[in-house]
């Protein structure tokens, strides 16, 4: 499970699970909930590191091609 804290606003943060696998290279690692956004690794540390940036880059390239639409945001508790 990842965290990742708002730029703009330190108050929302957001969770994001990731799933795992060992492959015969090393670790393949996707969010389900972000589609699209995976990465890999040569071992489980580096595969982990490796996707913390790729859901990084994927919040900001949503970020940006969003920018001037109108768009609502949703205030959400989850356990």
């Amino acid at each position: 499970m990842f965290a990742f804290l708002h730029e703009k606003n330190p108050e929302i943060f957001m969770k994001y699970k990731a799933n795992l696998k060992k492959t015969d290279e090393g670790y393949a690692v996707w969010v389900p909930d972000l589609p699209g956004c995976w990465s890999q690794g040569h071992t489980e540390e580096e595969a982990l590191k490796n996707i913390k940036d790729a859901i990084q880059a994927y919040l900001e390239t949503i970020d940006e091609l969003s920018k001037g639409q109108e768009f609502h945001s949703i205030p959400l508790r989850w356990q």
